[in-house]
């Protein structure tokens, strides 16, 4: 059976308030009497009850970590990264998958029956007006790889994907890359929109160039295989900026399959340098996302927030850089 408070009240000398005392955060006790219980504890092998505590606090540290594409393998490495990070400062993370939903009001009534202390939005796809839901709602709320804003209605953390766009855009022209495409994500995504309008705004300002662009249908491998076969039926363009990694790697396995190479017949550059994009038969040129940074400052907001609920909001947005590796041709080619 469970070891109880009085139990350990008993073993250790003390009144069952100074054993709660102990166990709760921020209450005054002694370091003496605090020295006392906790060796009771351990010898009796007793573990205070989480949701006990919360009634006492008004605090469950249940803090919801909300995505929508467990597609996408990246999100094993940003859940990772989460439930560590919040573990780490004595937070327990409630994972929640929207799946296709895209009504914030359904996952702010979810969480609010779990009395949620705050809630992470990790999501590049979903609108600022989802992670405002929770603020409106008087949840904490920080939007993790959210659209970047110089006035942001909730704190923002990630990366500018307008820039990125650019990015990739100059990474192409410099070498030498006349018909040059895009292949997106999900069109309605926000990180999608964002990368295509600075790839198409930074091309544009280029001279003899043939320039395309199209979507798959979601940020996952077999969505970009098959736009690449698609697309493949035609004349493909000489390089593509996928967009995305998964996205990229869907596209060399149906340029493979078609009897051409990479980058000998098409060039490829992604987004993200996830782990998979290094390996050796994968080789991606990509655009690298500080996700553990990312991270690492979504989970230090939420935690100032749990202490100042009102803080205004900021963004954060973090440097990206090309990672060269063997998808594109060489620079003087």
């Amino acid at each position: 059976m469970a070891i109880t408070l009085k139990e350990v009240a008993e073993r250790a000398g003390v009144s069952r308030s100074a054993v709660s005392r102990t166990f709760t955060d921020g209450a005054s006790v002694s370091e003496k009497m605090r020295r006392k219980v906790e060796k009771a504890a351990r010898d009796l092998g007793y573990s205070p009850n989480a949701l006990a505590s919360s009634l006492t606090t008004g605090r469950t540290k249940l803090i919801g970590l909300i995505s929508n594409n467990f597609h996408n393998p990246i999100f094993l490495q940003v859940f990772d990264l989460f439930t560590r990070g919040l573990q780490d400062r004595g937070l327990r993370p409630l994972l929640v998958n929207l799946s296709d939903e895209t009504d914030p009001e359904a996952s702010v009534r979810m969480l609010r029956q779990y009395s949620v202390d705050g809630a992470v939005v990790a999501s590049s796809t979903l609108s600022p007006e989802f992670a405002k839901a929770f603020r409106d709602a008087g949840v904490p709320v920080v939007h993790s790889f959210g659209r970047h804003s110089s006035t942001p209605q909730v704190h923002v953390v990630g990366i500018d994907n307008v820039e990125c766009g650019r990015m990739a855009a100059r990474t192409l022209v410099e070498r030498g890359y006349k018909r040059i495409g895009f292949l997106g994500g999900p069109q309605n995504a926000t990180s999608t929109q964002d990368r295509f309008s600075g790839f198409m705004s930074e091309l544009e300002k280029v001279r003899g160039l043939t320039l395309s662009h199209s979507f798959a249908e979601a940020y996952s491998f077999n969505a970009g295989r098959a736009e690449m076969m698609r697309l493949l039926g035609s004349k493909p363009a000489e390089a593509y900026f996928c967009g995305d990694d998964v996205l990229s790697i869907g596209v060399l396995s149906a340029i493979s399959e078609s009897g051409l190479s990479v980058p000998g017949d098409i060039g490829l550059i992604g987004l993200n340098d996830m782990e998979m994009a290094g390996w050796q038969n994968i080789d991606l040129t990509t655009i690298h996302q500080p996700i553990r940074q990312i991270v690492n400052s979504s989970i230090e907001l939420m935690v100032a927030m749990l202490d100042e609920p009102d803080r205004y909001p900021e963004a954060r947005i973090f440097p990206c850089s090309i990672v060269e590796r063997g998808t594109l041709r060489p620079l003087g080619f």
